[in-house]
């Protein structure tokens, strides 16, 4: 069985993403944690009726983000808010620190019981709007042995969006270094940055590269588009397209333009978007859990 099929029993699962409202230290928080919860439920719900195999927590707006290690209190948070998900979906679930604080991810996946985690920059270096980050898989791949999490995988962005390499180095290569010495379990290639989707020729490049680990579109995917795209790849995360402003933020006054909700007819669309171009029918699994007072 693959991997995918494993985690989310489809070889093409739609893992929609929950964007967090900021959270405490960030810049725009607005002290109140409930409200940052009650958004994330609103946001995972709907994804989850709207038939998405699986969900992506991550803190998009903090920005601007610490460039490694996020501030204590935002993992506390974000572990707090993944657990009240957990209560209402049965979906799994991964985590992603922004901007690429993946020993945080790893450790909420592992208090909560999360499948994976996002990387942005897992291998190589990389010069981004917080400056050069450098990839730490040595550190990572160590740390999830460290905590006996090795079920939890970690999907890699190659060459990620909002950021250039910080030399020459070709999307081969730089595949084969996140692959073959980073240990990625999953690759993601992305656009240039959010909401533009990648190139084909690129899509087409990593699976021809490595095609013994899945594909993720990483930015971009829409109803429109992902018939097209999802014939280079083998699943797609997707966010700013499901949303009902379809943006991710805004220059207007207000909580909706800049932190728009998740519209679960978008989702049903982009779903049946998807499955009706990989001759796939809708998902049987059940999408809302069946509410527990335990911890995972």
């Amino acid at each position: 069985m693959s991997l995918l099929q494993h985690l989310f029993k489809t070889s093409h699962p739609v893992i929609g993403v929950v964007h967090l409202l900021p959270l405490p230290t960030s810049p725009r928080w607005g002290g109140n944690l409930e409200q940052v919860i009650a958004q994330a439920e609103q946001a995972a719900t709907a994804l989850a009726a709207g038939g998405v195999h699986g969900i992506l927590v991550e803190n998009f707006y903090d920005a601007p983000f610490a460039k490694d290690q996020v501030d204590a209190a935002v993992v506390s948070a974000m572990t707090v808010v993944v657990q009240r998900i957990k209560t209402l979906v049965s979906l799994p679930i991964g985590i992603n620190v922004l901007r690429n604080d993946g020993c945080s991810a790893l450790a909420i996946a592992a208090c909560v019981g999360a499948q994976f985690i996002r990387v942005n920059i897992l291998c190589g270096a990389m010069v981004t709007d917080q400056g050069l980050i450098e990839g730490n898989a040595y550190r990572l791949l160590r740390y999830r042995r460290e905590l006996g999490a090795q079920d939890i995988k970690i999907f890699a962005d190659v060459l990620v969006k909002h950021a250039q390499p910080l030399g020459p180095i070709s999307l081969e290569a730089a595949i084969l270094d996140t692959v073959e010495r980073g240990l990625a379990d999953a690759i993601i290639v992305s656009g240039e940055a959010t909401g533009k989707p990648p190139l084909l020729e690129d899509l087409k490049l990593a699976r021809q590269v490595a095609p013994q680990v899945p594909l993720l579109i990483g930015s971009g995917a829409t109803a429109e588009n992902i018939g097209t795209l999802i014939q280079h790849a083998d699943g797609v995360i997707v966010a700013s397209s499901l949303k009902r402003l379809a943006r991710s933020g805004g220059t207007l006054t207000g909580h909706a333009e800049l932190f728009p909700l998740i519209d679960p007819i978008r989702v049903r669309e982009f779903v049946e978007a998807l499955q009706q171009a990989v001759g796939e029918g809708p998902p049987a699994s059940t999408y809302l859990a069946t509410p527990t007072s335990s911890c995972s």
